[in-house]
């Protein structure tokens, strides 16, 4: 799709507040002035978890995806589409089962993937399927030399190193900082990112502390390395978590006593972290959060002020009454990438000219702002650092600043 012109942003916006949007599945798309299905029926296929820890993050994947076509009247470069989900589980076999029934379903093009175990686990058969994926979460940085492998997401060393920056420039050079993560490629990835921004002239002092990769942790699951890291006297926690791990892990440095500035990537917060964060005893979470500082990076926050992420931002709260995350933007620009590919490779494409075309699109205007393609296939985009702040009534990301432009 070409970047978004005025009279189609005002088009988006005056069907959206006419008329709204139509949740789930069916009817009730806003009138975008799109042409309507003249082209040939496509399927996108969409590998996402149904299940398990990371489940919330393919529900945002797939709302992102299924908006898109929804402000379209189901189509993308007006071909009918229709989505077909497969699920993705949490290793490389359950990915690769995902893979060949979508194969066979005969799509033009693949999207999702939220495990970065499962993404490098399915490389191979999508290369060599010749069919694009156009990956809306996992990056690993070990995921190198693709051809078919495009992600709208980020490489996971990103998010540290944009912090790493930002703490190198904030804290004293003797700063202690409490590094934790899950065990895994994740976790790894945004350390080394984080140390290759901030040991410039110096360094970190302490080991980074890898827990175990639960889905249900417990809450004592983090205390004991808590304990033992405080024992050091922290001046700052760095941590890697998201959804159910965050609040957990949030919750349990403060119940073992921690009263300093948290920082981490933008996946600690986004989600419902922060309403469970809200909920603590008499408010306990939130007067802690308030009083101490928990600031993240991130590549996306629902409050950048752009046209297209007004427009984004105002149908998902329509639509899904609730806030949209990195995860959700990420899953509608894979569409939108998709969209201006296909246009590009003409009227009956097939998945090999599409994959051409998404090399020749040029820049997207995203909710995120305006990002590219670089050469290892990942965006070249704008990091973002936000503060946890009371917006109203509620917890919020809020945007300070920029931090870095990254890719």
């Amino acid at each position: 799709m070409a970047q978004m012109n005025r009279r189609q942003a005002l088009q988006m916006l005056a069907a959206l507040g006419t008329t709204g949007l139509a949740a789930g599945c069916g009817s009730g798309e806003a009138d975008t002035g799109e042409q309507s299905g003249s082209g040939s029926p496509i399927k996108v296929g969409l590998i996402v978890p149904g299940s398990g820890a990371n489940k919330a993050i393919g529900d945002e994947i797939t709302n992102g995806f299924q908006l898109y076509l929804r402000l379209r009247g189901q189509q993308i470069a007006g071909h009918p589409v229709t989505l077909v989900p497969a699920e993705e589980g949490t290793t490389a076999a359950s990915g690769k089962a995902a893979v060949e029934r979508l194969l066979k379903e005969d799509v033009l093009a693949l999207t999702g993937v939220v495990s970065p175990a499962v993404m490098t686990g399915i490389k191979d058969s999508v290369e060599q399927a010749r069919v694009p994926l156009i990956g809306s979460n996992a990056s690993p940085s070990t995921l190198q030399g693709v051809v078919y492998i495009w992600r709208t997401s980020y490489v996971l060393t990103e998010p540290g190193e944009a912090l790493g920056e930002y703490l190198r420039q904030k804290l004293d050079a003797s700063s202690r900082i409490a590094i934790f993560g899950t065990r895994g490629q994740g976790s790894e990835d945004v350390v080394e990112g984080l140390r290759r921004a901030y040991e410039r002239g110096r360094r970190l002092t302490e080991d980074p502390i890898f827990t175990d990769d639960s889905d249900n942790p417990t809450r004592e699951l983090y205390a004991g390395p808590i304990r033992k890291a405080l024992g050091r006297k922290p001046d700052a926690v760095f941590c890697h978590y998201s959804g159910t791990q965050a609040v957990q892990f949030v919750k349990q440095l403060y119940a073992q006593g921690y009263r300093g500035p948290i920082y981490a990537p933008g996946f600690l917060t986004e989600g419902t972290a922060l309403d469970q964060l809200d909920d603590g005893e008499k408010g306990r979470d939130r007067k802690l959060i308030e009083a101490n500082g928990l600031e993240t990076a991130l590549n996306y926050s629902a409050d950048l002020n752009n046209t297209a992420n007004r427009i984004f931002a105002s149908a998902y709260r329509k639509t899904f009454n609730s806030a949209p995350t990195t995860y959700a933007m990420a899953s509608y620009d894979a569409a939108l990438v998709l969209d201006k590919a296909i246009r590009l490779a003409g009227a009956n494409p097939s998945p090999q000219q599409v994959n051409l075309a998404l090399g020749k699109i040029g820049q997207v205007d995203s909710p995120r702002g305006t990002w590219q393609f670089n050469q290892t296939r990942t965006p070249q985009q704008k990091w973002y650092l936000r503060r946890v702040q009371t917006d109203g009534r509620l917890l919020s990301n809020i945007v300070i600043n920029e931090l870095a432009t990254l890719g």
